[in-house]
């Protein structure tokens, strides 16, 4: 089992191989891959029943980024846990490549095609009912972002798993109060997160410091202690472009390319984070 610093080290990397991603290609979305790094490294790096040799297992735990924009991140861990070469990643959004601008199935360790904002919740509300009545023990997690918090889809699929009490769907909220053209207060004001969720039915658990890799540890480890009945929801409360200062809390980082002065600088800045 991967320690809190070795993780650490992990979305480090991560994070420098998005950049390189997402510079190369010139085209990506860097600011929201840096406000769930921390979360998709514990996921993929200590918490999720994967398999890189055997990526389609039945019992594999399934994972859904509803957030597709922010493929580069995860495409960037599955690269690095084997599902494919490490390589590939310089041919992000390449016509001769096989990492899209957002999730498809066709590449190996993806569970779930993405990029349609508010249909990924959805989609993992099915994995985790084929699971329930098929007697299978895995567990679906889905990575939701704010704007599409605010679309209708995702409260009619908050509405099911209530109603068929799926305590092995884990929908994670990345929290970082920035959408594509502004705020969230300034462009649809979603409230509390926390009321919404526990109104609907599901158990809800609050991460603090959503990019403190240690608090996210500390929330897996314990998940599920508290046998529930219900589904579960995690709000985390990250920063947009976490680890660079230039594009924290910024909206115009939802979509940016670095020009080459901002990438050696964005470089130089992960690479000195401890």
């Amino acid at each position: 089992m991967r320690t809190v610093r070795e993780l650490k080290d992990i979305s480090k990397q991560l994070k420098i191989d998005t950049l390189n991603s997402i510079y190369k290609a010139k085209s990506g979305h860097i600011g929201g891959c840096y406000s769930s790094a921390e979360i998709i490294t514990a996921l993929y790096f200590r918490f999720m029943n994967i398999d890189e040799d055997n990526p389609c297992k039945i019992d594999r735990d399934r994972f859904v980024l509803s957030k597709g924009h922010s493929a580069p991140i995860l495409y960037a861990a599955l690269a690095r846990r084997g599902f494919f070469p490490v390589e590939d990643l310089a041919k992000l959004r390449n016509v001769c490549g096989h990492l899209q601008g957002a999730p498809n199935i066709k590449t190996p360790g993806i569970d779930m095609s993405s990029g349609p904002l508010g249909q990924g919740l959805s989609a993992a509300v099915g994995m985790a009912l084929n699971a329930k009545f098929k007697k299978l023990c895995y567990k679906t997690y889905c990575l939701i972002g704010d704007g599409e918090f605010q679309e209708g889809q995702i409260w009619e699929a908050m509405m099911s798993a209530a109603k068929y009490k799926l305590s092995n769907l884990v929908c994670i909220l990345d929290h970082n109060g920035v959408q594509m053209s502004g705020s969230n207060e300034e462009l649809m004001p979603i409230g509390s997160p926390q009321e919404k969720f526990a109104s609907f039915g599901w158990h809800v658990v609050t991460i603090n410091k959503g990019n403190d890799m240690e608090d996210v540890v500390n929330c897996f480890e314990h998940l599920f202690d508290e046998k529930v009945d219900e589904p579960i929801a995690i709000i985390a409360k990250t920063t947009k472009g976490n680890g660079v200062s230039f594009m924290e809390n910024s909206a115009t980082w939802h979509g940016a390319v670095p020009s080459e002065e901002q990438y050696f600088e964005a470089m130089r800045q992960l690479k000195e984070a401890h």
